[in-house]
């Protein structure tokens, strides 16, 4: 058996002496894993680091095997990952979260939304907005995207503040008075084109990561990971910084 597509390089792991078990993201086979033989020397190392866009080819003889993997380098975007603190922990926060996924099923938006965020460890800004819009979009996958487009208790679309965090609908400003302080904040960048500041960015990473805990990590008995904290922490003290330094 063999298939081929674009992959991003989520992480790798030694096996052996010379050789790397790799794990990639996929639009059309999912996230999937194969044995790269050769993967510890010196070209191929700087080949599977976590962040860089390749082709792959997979083989095996079935399907649910482990197979063998051979990369050719589309984009080289191992400097974005590892130039940064937020690169770094962003990669593992999105490979984290991304191994909630069962093996071989395909999630094109997905893989879309990681390479973006993937492009835009550049810049913590970019990186922080990214980074929630990407979230939002493994919670769509899971069966728990959110409605941020109108008012669960109008129907409306204007002055959207809030978001109930039982059912994952926007609300209103006046509807939701009475219960604002139980309802969680819906960040300005998500719906219009906003200046997504760290207080902003803090609120974004509280909304996803409430849906995430109750319906993605929850239903795997298993706490969020470790490496999304670090990243939202990252991102947002970075993201700080500039904001104090231009005020």
């Amino acid at each position: 058996m063999e298939w081929r597509d674009e992959a991003l390089i989520l992480s790798t792991r030694p096996l052996g002496e010379n050789s790397k078990i790799v794990e990639l993201l996929t639009p059309g086979e999912g996230r999937a894993s194969g044995l790269v033989r050769g993967a510890r020397s010196k070209t191929m190392r700087a080949l599977t680091q976590p962040g860089n866009r390749v082709a792959a080819t997979w083989r095996g003889r079935l399907e649910d095997q482990l197979g063998t993997l051979s990369l050719e380098m589309i984009e080289a975007r191992a400097g974005l990952v590892m130039d940064s603190a937020w690169g770094a922990f962003g990669i593992a926060s999105m490979a984290s979260l991304i191994a909630f996924l069962p093996e071989r099923d395909p999630h094109p938006r997905l893989y879309a939304a990681a390479n973006a965020l993937i492009a835009a460890f550049a810049l913590p800004r970019a990186a922080g907005e990214a980074g929630v819009r990407f979230e939002l979009i493994v919670l769509d996958e899971f069966g728990y995207g959110l409605d941020l487009d109108t008012c669960a208790a109008t129907g409306g679309r204007e002055d959207l503040v809030y978001v109930s965090p039982r059912s994952g609908r926007a609300v209103c400003r006046e509807a939701g008075a009475p219960y604002k302080d139980r309802m969680l904040p819906l960040p300005p960048f998500l719906r219009a084109d906003a200046v997504c500041d760290a207080a902003a960015l803090a609120d974004g990473f509280r909304l996803t990561g409430h849906f995430l805990s109750a319906h993605v990590a929850g239903e795997a008995n298993k706490p969020l990971p470790e490496a999304r904290e670090r990243f939202v922490r990252a991102v947002i003290k970075a993201v700080g910084r500039e904001d104090a330094a231009g005020a």
